[in-house]
């Protein structure tokens, strides 16, 4: 697969991890990615996509791309046979700018492209990409239409200013303190939280300490769960088990063993790391 990234001008840049342009054959026809403190948006170009979000018992499919906040749960990608689109990987707090609603309406469940901005504004972007000159030209494209739709939201600088803090620990923070720092009160902390990230900050602490001691095991080398769990300040190794499966529907062991997967069938690969086969 061929992937493109850039960061973006300011004022985005502090929105936004990245834009990417992928295309392609997928490793697998459906991947699984744990949960994390990443909303995304995927602009689709070629043959509609199927998403798992949630408790859903069946994937619904996406033609246009898809719009998703910071999720609580696993979620499975299902990719036609050759897939080919633009993106955006958003820190926490980055996509809330650019909805009509508040993002806790869109956690663990994905909404289109033409549901967030509307469907003659999907068609129309789809269409300029589409006809665009090349995976640069696409992102800068994509980049305009952003700074063009950049709106003002309540409580960005408050929420920014925590997740940051959260990130920088790798959630290992106490949230009572950094409420307090802000001089703002919890109720009103949770709420500017669900409405800018689409969780409360002591989620999205739990999201990144999962995430950062996830990233962190070394799966070619054998591995003291139990240590593991200890030193990302879990109480014991079964609340560990037990966040685990919450974050990916899997057990540790069998993580491990999807991951070393994808590491034989795939070595290199540009999407290793993150994504499951989930088939």
């Amino acid at each position: 697969m061929e992937y493109v990234s850039k960061v973006p001008r300011s004022p985005l840049d502090g929105l936004i991890d990245d834009l990417y342009y992928l295309e392609g054959v997928s490793p697998y026809s459906r991947l699984l990615l744990p949960a994390a403190p990443a909303p995304l948006l995927i602009v689709n170009l070629g043959e509609p996509f199927h998403i798992r979000a949630g408790t859903a018992d069946e994937a619904a499919e996406y033609a246009d791309g898809c719009v998703v906040t910071t999720p609580t749960r696993a979620w499975e990608f299902g990719y036609p046979s050759r897939t080919r689109s633009v993106g955006v990987h958003f820190k926490p707090w980055g996509l809330a700018p650019f909805l009509p609603v508040p993002a806790a309406e869109l956690c663990d469940r994905p909404a289109s492209v033409g549901q967030v901005w509307g469907r003659p504004a999907a068609v129309e972007l789809r269409d300029r990409l589409a006809s665009s000159d090349g995976a640069h030209e696409m992102m800068m494209l994509l980049e305009d239409e952003l700074t063009r739709r950049l709106r003002e939201i309540d409580g960005l600088d408050l929420v920014r200013q925590m997740s940051s803090a959260i990130a920088a620990t790798g959630g290992a923070v106490a949230i009572g303190d950094l409420g307090v720092a802000t001089r703002a009160s919890s109720t009103y902390v949770a709420k500017r939280f669900k409405e800018v990230v689409g969780v409360t900050p002591k989620r999205l602490a739990r999201s990144y300490r999962f995430t950062s001691t996830v990233l962190a095991i070394d799966i070619a080398a054998p591995i003291d769960w139990a240590d593991v769990a200890s030193r990302a300040g879990y109480f014991d190794q079964a609340h560990f088990v037990h966040e685990f499966r919450e974050f990916t529907g899997l057990t540790p062991t069998r993580y491990v063993e999807v991951r070393q997967r994808f590491l034989r069938d795939h070595p290199d690969h540009v999407l290793e790391g993150w994504p499951l086969p989930a088939d």
